[in-house]
């Protein structure tokens, strides 16, 4: 199974090790966790112009990542689900992206290409919601193997 997670925000060392702690555990699931931080100079300059332009910059900074498996996009109104719910996403899946969008979120055209699904009603910083993801992928493997961990 391959999940690839892709954010718009520039790369933090100090998240690496949380990061990685994750993909070292899933891959006892057979899982490779792949964690790809988007930040160029498009962005930065669309980031200043509009939130529009914004938008627009992450949808195609998103694009080729969106070939083949299932796509699911963190957004404030996507579904809310537990983490049974959540590991039910990866269920006959051999691939799926997760994308977080920047700081003005997600076009609506990107959004209906994605199952929009919210980690919560509370809004987080970029580099908490890639630790939490990381960790309720772990979680959804967990689940789905019987392993204690979930517990």
């Amino acid at each position: 199974m391959k999940c690839n997670l892709y954010s718009i925000t520039k790369t933090n060392q100090e998240l690496n090790l949380f990061v990685q702690h994750y993909q070292k555990q899933c891959k006892q699931f057979g899982v490779n966790l792949i964690v790809q931080d988007i930040m160029n100079a498009e962005i930065s300059n669309a980031q200043k112009i509009s939130e529009k332009n914004a938008k627009q910059s992450y949808t195609k900074a998103f694009q080729p990542f969106m070939t083949e498996g299932k796509n699911i996009a963190l957004h404030p109104r996507g579904k809310i689900l537990d983490s049974i719910e959540f590991s039910a996403l990866f269920e006959n899946q051999s691939k799926i992206n997760f994308f977080i969008g920047g700081a003005y979120g997600f076009e609506e055209d990107f959004l209906k290409k994605c199952f929009p699904v919210s980690l919560s009603l509370l809004t987080f910083s970029h580099k908490i919601v890639k630790i939490i993801l990381c960790e309720q992928i772990y979680r959804a493997f967990s689940i789905i193997n019987c392993h204690p961990y979930h517990k």
